[in-house]
């Protein structure tokens, strides 16, 4: 079972291990766009193996809200050994579960367009047309809570 806590000190960097891997190592994006001026107020979330001996951190994620009651998905990260296992949506869980209790109406991501189909099963929809971000294929989407 998969565990996903706030990603804060040292765990911070747990998350950003998961990103460098997948985004940068994976995928080839450059460190200059995987990083950016967000980091700090964005609050990062981590998923971890649920192992009493050693806490691996296998999933990562990051909400923002750069406009009134509009939360924005970003960074969301699964290690290629434990995607389809249920990862992805236990970090969208717990990040749906704190942008709610913030009290914002809408979330709204860029998904890559591989990763569509799961967004799409959590409930979001697509608008507008696919377009490139940090060379890959995205779309944008958006789901509402009310």
């Amino acid at each position: 079972m998969t565990a996903v806590r706030i990603a804060d000190g040292d765990r911070l960097e747990d998350a950003f291990s998961v990103r460098q891997t997948v985004f940068v190592e994976e995928q080839g994006v450059d460190e200059d766009i995987e990083y950016d001026e967000y980091e700090d107020e964005a609050v990062h979330f981590v998923a971890y193996e649920d192992d009493t001996h050693s806490e691996k951190p296998i999933g990562a994620a990051r909400l923002r809200e750069p406009e009134g009651g509009v939360g924005k998905v970003e960074r969301v990260a699964v290690l290629e050994s434990h995607r389809e296992s249920g990862v992805g949506r236990a970090l969208m869980d717990a990040l749906e579960a704190k942008a709610a209790s913030a009290g914002l109406e809408t979330l709204k991501l860029h998904a890559q367009t591989r990763a569509a189909g799961f967004y799409r099963g959590l409930g979001y929809e697509r608008y507008g047309e696919a377009f490139e971000e940090a060379g890959i294929p995205h779309v944008a989407m958006k789901k509402s809570f009310e």
